[in-house]
């Protein structure tokens, strides 16, 4: 009954701003979703795809009365690829969509350097990259660039306090990092080998492997060589099948080593992980349903089963994405993409953890990370399970934005 009544609430609002319009109908501001829709990674990208359609619909109902803009979700499978990125971004900018909405930091390098390569010639005809959660540091530190905002902490914050929770268990002794073998694996391991050395130098790093993005199907191997190496976790930074094989693996052949993750939460892990990973699993994440409060709990339930989703819809940079740029477009009173930036610069977000902020110099959101552990639902905190294992997510640590802001290390050209 909530859903429908939203859906006519957005509706009596828009027919009031469409009689209110001069030209008698709204602008509708079309998003370019760039993801593997298509693959071995497609599963978690679908579901990524319907919680920015729910949050677009959550922005609409407020902002649109208020902008006379409707934000529109156009998808666009890239395969995974950065080739098919690149033919999908000409493909966008002749189909005059000024918004591109995109992940892997591989395919966001390509993408960024895309969009300045664009706008620099084509100042009448500029393009806003929305990156809600490719990771890689460099996005807004040697590459930064103006068209460029990042919606989700960066490797080096994250990486930061997932070591924070492993410093804590003086009993942790040996380290494994087991990561991808491409821009965002690369700066997980940089960044677990700085935060372990100043945090934990007494931890011995016992191995570190990286592997082909979503090449590997046997992780049987990798799962000896940390088993022989006698590590008392694992560090990784995998998603995907990358993750969910490995996790399987581990459990098929008796690996005892818990996990200090990236994205356990991501569709498809807590299923392949399961009873084995009850209290032996910790990820961190910028939040999920069972942290609340209630009315984001009672939000992503309501699209949950709108949507007929896999996953609780609770991926929080998908809704902190649409709803900074939602609000950008109604404080500049414009869908132009360079009023749209200046508005974003420095505002402010109070999401489910706390108090996020877009930073102006870099264009990095700073915003809180938690850590949680896998653990038996019913438990207290653990109100919802993942997946129907029975298992969810618990919160072990919050660490509030204003203690996990990054050092400067952007130098922007911004636009006359």
């Amino acid at each position: 009954m909530r859903s429908t009544g939203v859906r006519i609430l957005a509706s009596v609002l828009a027919s009031a701003t469409l009689a209110a319009s001069p030209s008698g109908a709204e602008e509708v501001v079309k998003v370019a979703y760039i993801a593997p829709l298509s693959g071995p990674n497609a599963l978690p990208f679908e579901e990524w795809l319907r919680i920015f359609r729910a949050a677009a619909e959550v922005a609409n109902a407020r902002e649109t009365p208020k902008s006379g803009k409707r934000i529109e979700i156009v998808p666009f499978d890239n395969k995974g690829t950065v080739q098919d990125s690149l033919l999908l971004f000409q493909r966008v900018i002749d189909e005059d969509i000024t918004y591109i909405a995109a992940t892997i930091s591989s395919v966001a390098n390509a993408l960024t350097d895309a969009v300045l390569k664009h706008n620099t010639r084509n100042p009448n005809k500029r393009v806003l990259f929305l990156d809600f959660d490719a990771r890689d540091p460099a996005l807004t530190e040697d590459k930064c660039n103006f068209w460029h905002f990042r919606f989700e902490p960066h490797t080096d914050m994250q990486i930061r306090v997932l070591v924070l929770a492993l410093a804590r268990q003086p009993e942790i002794k040996k380290i494994y990092l087991l990561n991808q073998d491409y821009a965002w694996g690369h700066s997980v391991q940089k960044a677990a080998r700085q935060a372990l050395k100043a945090q934990r130098p007494d931890i011995e790093i016992v191995g570190d492997d990286l592997i082909p993005l979503a090449k590997v199907k046997d992780f049987a191997p990798y799962v000896a060589k940390i088993k022989a190496s006698g590590a008392d976790y694992v560090l990784t930074g995998n998603w995907g099948t990358d993750l969910s094989l490995f996790v399987k693996a581990a459990h098929a052949n008796g690996l005892k080593a818990g996990m200090f993750t990236t994205h356990a939460w991501g569709l498809g892990a807590p299923a392949a992980m399961g009873a084995a990973a009850e209290n032996r699993v910790q990820a961190m994440n910028a939040w999920y349903i069972n942290a609340g409060p209630p009315e984001w709990e009672r939000k992503v339930r309501e699209y949950e089963k709108q949507y007929k989703a896999s996953s609780h819809m609770d991926f929080l940079p998908i809704w902190q994405t649409m709803d900074m740029f939602a609000r950008a477009m109604s404080l500049a009173e414009s869908s132009d993409p360079l009023k749209v930036a200046l508005a974003l610069e420095g505002m402010e977000y109070e999401g489910p953890g706390g108090r996020s902020w877009m930073r102006k110099e870099d264009h990095q959101l700073v915003a809180p990370i938690y850590i949680a552990s896998f653990s038996k639902a019913g438990a207290a905190g653990v109100k919802y399970d993942e997946e129907g294992t029975g298992f969810g997510w618990k919160t072990e640590m919050l660490v509030p934005a204003k203690d996990n802001v990054p050092a400067m290390r952007c130098r922007m050209e911004r636009p006359k």
